[in-house]
Formats: C-alpha cells, sequence, structure tokens
C-alpha cells in the first residue's frame, strides 16, 4: 500500500445531529464542543494512519466560518495532511447539513498535531511509507 492510499483509508468521517444540549445562548453549537469533536476525530484518523499511540501535542488555526445551529446535521471529515519522523498533522472540517434539504456548508476548519509514542511513552518514528 502506497501513502497516498494510507492517507485516504485513514480518512476518518463522523456524522452528529446538533441537539440543544450541545448549544449556547445563541442556539448555536459551542465552539469547545466542537473543538472537543474535531480533536476526537483528529485522534482516530491519527491511530488509523499509524496504528501507534498517538496524542495530541497541539491544536492550531481553528477557524470558526459559521454558527453551528441546533436542529442540524455535522459531518466532520480528518485527514492525515502532514507527515514528520514522530509527529504528523491531521487536518479536520466540520459540515453543516440541513436535516431537511440538500444544504451543505463549511463550518469549521482546525489543525491538529500528533505525536506517536512507543510502550515507554517516548517519541517513536512514524514508518516511512514512501
Amino acid at each position: 500500500m502506497n501513502l497516498d492510499q494510507l492517507i485516504q483509508n485513514s480518512e476518518t468521517r463522523i456524522f452528529k445531529a446538533v441537539f440543544p444540549n450541545t448549544t449556547n445562548h445563541y442556539d448555536t453549537l459551542f465552539g469547545g464542543t466542537a473543538m472537543q469533536l474535531m480533536d476526537e476525530v483528529a485522534f482516530i484518523t491519527a491511530t488509523r494512519f499509524t496504528r501507534k499511540i498517538c496524542v495530541t501535542v497541539s491544536s492550531d488555526k481553528i477557524d470558526f466560518k459559521q454558527p453551528i445551529p441546533s436542529g442540524t446535521i455535522i459531518e466532520l471529515v480528518g485527514r492525515v495532511s502532514k507527515i514528520g519522523n514522530t509527529s504528523l498533522d491531521v487536518k479536520v472540517e466540520i459540515f453543516i447539513e440541513e436535516m431537511y434539504n440538500n444544504t451543505r456548508t463549511k463550518a469549521i476548519t482546525g489543525n491538529f498535531t500528533f505525536v506517536a509514542l512507543d510502550e515507554n511513552k517516548k517519541p517513536t518514528k512514524i514508518f516511512n511509507y514512501e
């Protein structure tokens, strides 16, 4: 399997309904809830790509372009965007889908960096797939 296939196979997509218990006083998704969901999707993506223990070391430039209203469906998409020696970056996008029509809009984009760890909790190499 080549690098492009590994990246494609590790892409992670999760759908969630936005219910009132996850919204703020403006009836839109809490930013912190969105970031938690994004980190979870990024973690799954990193783990599926490396098949190693991975931990978040940073999040970078999370752009909230559009509020996510209650009563919508969101899709979170995680994809490996950069591979280092012991770390990798995962880009996560959140799309809003209206429940009762085909409207789909990108709402949030963010980048998360993970490091792969060995059994002693020390950084370990991510295999070269090239």
